[in-house]
């Protein structure tokens, strides 16, 4: 496997994508659920950081369909682990066997499939989160052929052959790779620097570039701990001009106990999956005549999306920030002073001509701000000044990457601008700490891993207001008093940033949050104000977002809670089931009082009763109301709460206000 040289190859190629700001599109625990997994996503290297880099990078440009991490839960030491009897899965991190096993795997897969299929050309296969991939040159896969190169792997494995590690010439590799006829080896060599080349042998029927490491024998590997997952399409090097390859997706563990614990926890996810519940509870579909990655919410997901936004607009009015409504587009001349269009445009739709003048569909919300900041000169009594919006955003993305609601096209940033002055950085930085804390709380978030990213070896501003502003950041994380991450030279070209990620019922973990300095902007549009002694100075610009997107987190939203949204959230709150046609009149009359006290109620009837139930159920309504003849009669109703329970017989009033109470406390 090429996985180390391709990784340099790689990151040049990563390279040319220079930062700007972006800030980010994104239940109920489940009791008898106990396995728990690791928390970190990628591998570590404590002994050569520049292959972590690499991998890191490798990784990164494959473009296949983003698959939901399954392994971001926070890991628990070893004697809470037997005191509890949770099953704790390694990760690469912590396993450096695991990281072995599974770069062995790769090596395996490729033999395998270039023994059955001779014709197949072999790229690059790192080891990922879960396991491990490879991308192929060749006729399209079937299931059935991940069974047959399955039990080729069992064959290998069980033979027990050798790993050998080589280094030769480049010479001497030219020609290796030429007599077997492998064109990608040969692009990949080509972009090595380092010499000598090291190859990787399986016994001696077998071999590719690759750095290591790996298990000493194929038979290290247990036969019973690893399986091959699917098949995807992935553009060599992530570029749709160049050949579409066949991936294939392996995930392998130290044991069969650990594989068996992983799959049970990948079923529940794929319980959960957005997709699948957003169609069967009629939240939101992608009509594909419409096109692929454009999110229509339907009226259940869109009485969601109402309360999310009506919440977030309440917070952020108390928090003291302006509310704006900003346009979806603008001449292409403003994407230019912001560099959009030198370092974004392949993210960004075709320009528009307009009475001779091109406008461009808006990526982002920042220079829109900053225009409203320019309207007026400012005085250093008017900071700091906070201003926010939910504001729609367009970028192209290629549709093998489009996925449900986390990967789209167009979509609402819950997006906000602080300009203030240095000494205020930390004070607003805490604010947005406190304001991001109570938001996520709202919606049942309480868990997070806050990263914290310093200057890169590239960036604008001078050393100073750098120190100053990470300084600051740390201070107000320091003070809130969260636990946080230093990724040394991890922060964007522009500013120092912090990231938050929300951990939902599975453990997993979300990109949400993110907090962002920006030295680069004020002065792209040269924003000044008038400081103490009349001197035009330059303001300092925060980018924050909370949810990152409405709707990636309202994905997040329906994965953490499986559909079964609390009461105060959930669409329909209440369903009124008559026993017989005969009741539906006073039915209606329960819907009414219900609705004329803000609470979403609708009558179900044309089907016997236990099949309403059933149906109410299906749909996680949360509360159901019976009516009977004797429920007219004492003008009452019989309530089931599906968290609850049978909760007896109540009067309509008494019933209003415990649904009321309920709602203004969010519980049930």
């Amino acid at each position: 496997m090429a996985t180390f040289h391709f990784l340099q190859i790689s990151a040049r190629f990563l390279s040319k994508r220079t930062s700007l700001p972006l800030p980010l599109p994104l239940p109920l625990p489940n009791p008898s659920l106990s396995l728990h997994f690791p928390l970190k996503r990628l591998v570590s290297f404590p002994k050569r950081p520049e292959l972590k880099r690499l991998h890191e990078a490798a990784v990164a440009t494959g473009s296949a369909q983003p698959a939901v991490d399954l392994q971001n839960v926070p890991v628990q030491d070893t004697q809470k682990q037997e005191q509890s009897g949770k099953l704790v899965l390694p990760t690469n991190d912590s396993s450096d066997e695991l990281l072995r096993i599974r770069h062995t795997c790769a090596h395996v897969m490729a033999m395998a499939v270039q023994k059955l299929y001779p014709d197949a050309k072999v790229t690059i296969g790192p080891w990922i989160d879960n396991g491990f991939y490879y991308d192929f040159d060749m006729e399209p896969l079937t299931d059935n052929d991940l069974k047959r190169i399955k039990k080729e792997m069992d064959r290998i494995i069980k033979r027990n052959l050798p790993l050998v590690r080589e280094e030769v010439s480049r010479d001497e590799a030219q020609k290796r790779i030429m007599a077997v006829n492998e064109p990608y080896k040969m692009e990949i060599l080509d972009s090595i620097k380092e010499d000598p080349i090291t190859i990787y042998h399986i016994g001696n029927e077998w071999w590719d570039l690759c750095a290591g490491p790996h298990v000493e024998t194929t038979g290290k590997i247990n036969n019973k701990a690893f399986q091959l997952e699917s098949v995807a399409g992935a553009y060599w090097r992530g570029d749709e001009k160049k050949p579409m390859l066949q991936r294939i997706y392996g995930t392998a563990w130290e044991n069969e106990e650990q594989l068996k614990a992983y799959l049970h926890f990948k079923e529940e996810a794929k319980r959960r999956d957005h997709r699948r519940i957003g169609q069967d509870l009629d939240l939101f579909s992608i009509q594909e005549e419409a096109g692929g990655g454009l999110v229509f919410w339907h009226p259940k997901g869109a009485i969601v999306r109402h309360i999310i936004e009506d919440s977030w607009r309440k917070t952020h009015i108390e928090h003291g920030y302006d509310l704006l409504f900003t346009p979806h587009v603008a001449r292409a001349d403003l994407w230019k002073i912001s560099g959009h269009l030198d370092f974004y445009k392949e993210s960004m739709y075709d320009q528009m001509e307009i009475e001779d003048e091109l406008y461009q569909l808006r990526p982002m919300n920042c220079p829109y701000h900053i225009l409203v900041y320019k309207r007026k000169l400012h005085s250093y009594r008017d900071f700091p000044i906070r201003v926010a919006e939910l504001g729609t955003v367009y970028r192209y993305e290629l549709s093998g990457s489009l996925h449900g609601l986390f990967r789209v096209r167009g979509f609402t940033q819950d997006d906000a601008h602080i300009f203030c002055l240095e000494d205020q950085i930390k004070d607003e930085i805490r604010g947005v700490l406190d304001l991001t804390e109570e938001i996520l709380l709202q919606f049942g978030f309480s868990k997070y891993e806050v990263n914290l990213s310093t200057r890169p070896e590239k960036a604008v501003g001078d050393d100073d207001i750098w120190e100053k502003a990470t300084v600051a950041l740390k201070d107000a994380l320091d003070d809130k008093g969260w636990s946080y991450q230093i990724d040394e030279g991890g922060g964007a070209f522009y500013g120092p940033k912090i990231d938050l990620k929300i951990e939902d019922a599975l453990g997993r973990k979300w990109q949400c949050s993110t907090i962002q300095v920006d030295f680069n902007l004020p002065n792209r549009f040269d924003i000044t104000y008038v400081d103490s002694n009349s001197e035009k100075r330059r303001p300092i610009m925060i980018h924050r977002a909370v949810l990152g997107s409405l709707e990636r987190f309202f994905g997040v939203l329906i994965e953490h809670y499986a559909g079964d949204f609390p009461l105060w959230l959930a669409p329909i709150q209440a369903q009124v089931l008559p026993v017989t046609d005969t009741q539906l009149g006073f039915c209606n009359e329960v819907v009414g009082k219900l609705k004329s006290n803000g609470i979403r109620a609708e009558v179900c009837h044309g089907e016997r009763l236990p099949k309403l139930i059933r149906n109410a159920e299906k749909q996680k309504i949360p509360l159901m109301a019976v009516v009977g003849p004797k429920e007219v009669e004492t003008h009452s109703v019989t309530v089931r709460s599906r968290f609850g329970g049978e909760l007896g017989t109540m009067k309509i009033d008494e019933f209003i206000s415990s649904i009321q109470q309920a709602i203004k406390n969010r519980t049930l």
